[in-house]
């Protein structure tokens, strides 16, 4: 559908441009600005106002959403091969892409005092694939923040498009990108309300050119640096889906998590450099750590309490070591448990196949969604009780219920970060963090009480059973939008086979009993698939992981390891073998 073919209701302008007009008058009377804050504010409106006066504009058959067309088809994007990519090209795609993220990783933002730096995602920062105070602080939260939306939506059945058909699916993905670009800004610009404080250098010689503005337009620069480094991103994750090997988010996240693992594991400095090695102040790392114990406590100093030290307590101890190698066998042994549909051709004779239907049916994205979410409710609720101005809001600014945070003065006393929530719901929703956190202090109060920062047992308790459930269930939520929006429900899959020419031995072809059963496998599945990812994330948690990479980005990078070995396979085979490859749907 070209630009000029969009029918519009124009009488749409005189309310959108009402509401503008109202929301200006408010922050100039409300927030009394300067010119250039005023600025800023207007264009962001004008923005946001926008889009909506595309959607609610369009006047065809068709979804509302294709009002955004004009938007869509100017986005920049990376262009789609025209035939196929061999396999040396793929590998040298993701190679550079995967060395040019670790090199993003480490540019820090221009102008942003890297010693007051405050990681409103730093629970959560493995699965985000990011890294503080860098081009990269974002990660891919945004992409996957915006896939939430969007899929909540669809499934919501508020976006009425049809997935199996092509022009549907690429309006689909082209307002994907659109609410991905959007939320890059939502979470881009919170950072610079006390969170990523701009260093006094910038702020005077901005203040020199323009007095009054110096510290807005150093906030300024700061966001248009995390929007230019999340975008980034975004056309990053493109390169490697259509010109490498499986999916950038995924290569991303696998990148950060197994870094953190190998530091975790090996790291030889202690905690605190500044501090000579001791008993307080040992290595990092899980090997060099235990083979410090050993070297340096005799068998009595180990039994009364050097052994504790490598086991369990932080920075990571053994059992965490443990922890990681178990979710590595779990995820793999689940990764290859199936149920296979025995399938004829209806044509051909003797012609046989198998339908796969994998006990993680729904892959590792249900936890992926599910742990942004987190991050997010996480982000919004520091928001809510610190910024000056959100802490006023009506009935969420500043509410104990919705999540209470220590001050920098009583997160020093307390030994907890500044985003570590202490109460409310925040709290109860916020990651376990290894035995030391939970189970330690429930045996020995005495010993270990101060790790429940001044909460009651059974307060803790609640923390862990909390966790752990909405874990699970969100998990299994997610499973099955993720299975409605992605054609692999019931109807989809018998949609598919019933092409292909396929059957079920023993009964009739015809896409109704086909249906029927595979919904007696696929849904049961779908549930089971979800709540198994969501059990061994949080499972993981409560034990504990080496580097601090979470039970969710251990058991996001074993798939991700497994679902590449598998595509690498796939691409060899089809470069030995034209006919295969176009039988996979390779060119």
């Amino acid at each position: 559908m070209a630009e000029e073919e969009i029918p519009r209701d124009y009488r749409w302008a005189a309310p959108v441009l009402l509401v503008g007009l109202v929301l200006l008058v408010i922050d100039w009377f409300w927030g009394r600005p300067t010119l250039i804050a005023f600025g800023l504010t207007a264009a962001a409106i004008a923005g946001v106002l926008g889009l909506v006066f595309l959607g609610l504009s369009y006047d065809g058959p068709k979804s509302k959403l294709y009002g955004l067309k004009p938007i869509t088809s100017r986005m920049p994007a990376v262009s789609q091969p025209k035939g196929h990519v061999h396999f040396r090209q793929k590998m040298f795609w993701t190679v550079v892409i995967l060395l040019l993220y670790f090199l993003l990783t480490n540019i820090f933002l221009y102008g942003v005092d890297q010693q007051t730096v405050v990681d409103l995602f730093q629970s959560y920062r493995a699965i985000l694939a990011g890294q503080q105070g860098t081009l990269m602080h974002l990660g891919i939260g945004p992409i996957v923040t915006g896939s939430i939306i969007m899929q909540l939506f669809t499934g919501a059945k508020i976006i009425n498009l049809d997935l199996t058909d092509d022009e549907d699916k690429g309006m689909y993905q082209g307002a994907q990108k659109v609410m991905v670009v959007a939320m890059i800004f939502v979470e881009a610009i919170p950072q610079v309300f006390g969170y990523l404080s701009p260093s006094q250098t910038l702020v005077s010689s901005l203040n020199a050119s323009s007095p009054g503005n110096g510290i807005l337009l150093a906030d300024a620069i700061i966001v248009a640096q995390l929007v230019f480094g999340s975008y980034l991103v975004f056309l990053m994750d493109e390169v490697v889906s259509k010109w490498g090997i499986g999916s950038g988010i995924s290569l991303f996240i696998a990148a950060g998590v197994s870094q953190q693992i190998v530091q975790g594991t090996l790291n030889w400095l202690p905690a605190n450099p500044a501090l000579p090695v001791s008993a307080t102040n040992p290595p990092s790392g899980t090997i060099p750590k235990t083979i410090w114990f050993f070297t340096n406590y005799n068998a009595g100093n180990m039994a009364s309490g050097g052994w504790e030290q490598v086991l369990l307590h932080a920075p990571n101890p053994l059992v965490a070591l443990a922890g990681t190698a178990a979710i590595f066998f779990l995820v793999a042994w689940t990764e290859s448990t199936r149920i296979e549909l025995p399938l004829s051709h209806a044509e051909a004779r003797g012609a046989r196949g198998r339908y796969p239907l994998r006990l993680i049916y729904a892959s590792n994205i249900p936890v992926i969604l599910m742990a942004a979410l987190l991050a997010n409710v996480s982000m919004f609720s520091i928001l809510l009780w610190g910024n000056s101005t959100l802490a006023h809001f009506p009935l969420l600014g500043h509410q104990w219920w919705i999540g209470a945070y220590a001050t920098s003065a009583q997160a020093t006393q307390l030994g907890v970060s500044q985003t570590t929530p202490l109460m409310g719901g925040a709290y109860y929703l916020s990651t376990v963090n290894g035995l030391e956190s939970w189970l330690l202090p429930l045996l020995n109060p005495q010993q270990y009480g101060s790790f429940l920062v001044g909460h009651a047992w059974w307060q803790d308790l609640a923390h862990v059973g909390i966790y752990f459930s909405v874990m699970v269930l969100g998990s299994i939520l997610f499973a099955k939008f993720w299975i409605q929006t992605t054609n692999m429900g019931p109807e989809a899959v018998a949609r598919q086979i019933e092409a292909s020419g396929m059957q079920i031995p023993g009964f009739r072809r015809e896409p109704r009993v086909l249906r029927r059963v595979l919904a007696r496998y696929i849904p049961v599945i779908t549930v089971i698939s979800g709540a198994a990812v969501g059990a061994l994330a949080a499972g993981a948690d409560l034990i504990g992981t080496v580097g601090n990479a979470s039970g969710t980005g251990v058991l996001l990078t074993v798939g991700i390891i497994i679902n590449l070995y598998e595509a690498m396979g796939r691409e060899q085979l089809m470069e030995m073998n034209p006919l295969l490859r176009r039988f996979l749907g390779g060119e």
